[in-house]
């Protein structure tokens, strides 16, 4: 497939090029919480912005023929060694699309965010990165487990907007409904 029509190789070919100019993809991501209600995000930065770091959730493609809960359970083990029973794994609790800049390309991901627990000593033992890909290698620079008030004080961006409100009502439960949370643009 030729670059004009797919991803350039940086971006990974699960991206495409969509109608409206935008390469795009769907992303299956997980809001992954321990028992002591700590969830754990990732941060990273671009390589074009490298002054520039977010933290967001555990989660990336939906590979073609996958289903999305099988995504999210697929990248929770790649991206953290973490291996969830999909049977465990609750939602998609939330929806939303995000557009953003990454690696010198404007791009949509249209997300579905399930909700999952571990134990704490599966939080404990340690987050491999034995599954990462040439991408997550370059970009990713630490995970960490954070307890929602700590989150709520990070002077850096967040991804989702907003998320520790977004996860504070599903430490209850969750209560069925998928909620949308419309289009953010994350530039």
């Amino acid at each position: 497939m030729s670059e004009a029509a797919g991803a350039p190789s940086s971006l990974g070919p699960d991206w495409v090029l969509g109608d409206d100019g935008l390469y795009f993809r769907r992303g299956a991501r997980v809001l992954l919480l321990d028992d002591a209600d700590r969830l754990l995000l990732v941060r990273g930065h671009d390589l074009d912005q490298p002054e520039r770091s977010w933290w967001f959730t555990v989660g990336g493609g939906v590979d073609p023929g996958e289903s999305d809960l099988d995504a999210a359970v697929r990248e929770v083990r790649e991206e953290t060694g973490i291996v969830l029973d999909p049977a465990t794994v609750v939602g998609p609790v939330y929806t939303r699309s995000a557009i953003f800049d990454f690696y010198r390309q404007h791009c949509r991901q249209d997300e579905v965010l399930y909700l999952a627990r571990v134990p704490g000593h599966v939080a404990a033992s340690g987050l491999s990165r034995d599954g990462w890909t040439d991408v997550e290698l370059d970009v990713v620079d630490e995970m960490r487990w954070w307890s929602l008030d700590d989150l709520r004080r990070v002077e850096i961006e967040v991804f989702p907007a907003g998320l520790a409100d977004l996860v504070s009502p599903l430490l209850r439960g969750w209560d069925g409904v998928t909620r949308h949370l419309g289009t953010a643009h994350e530039d």
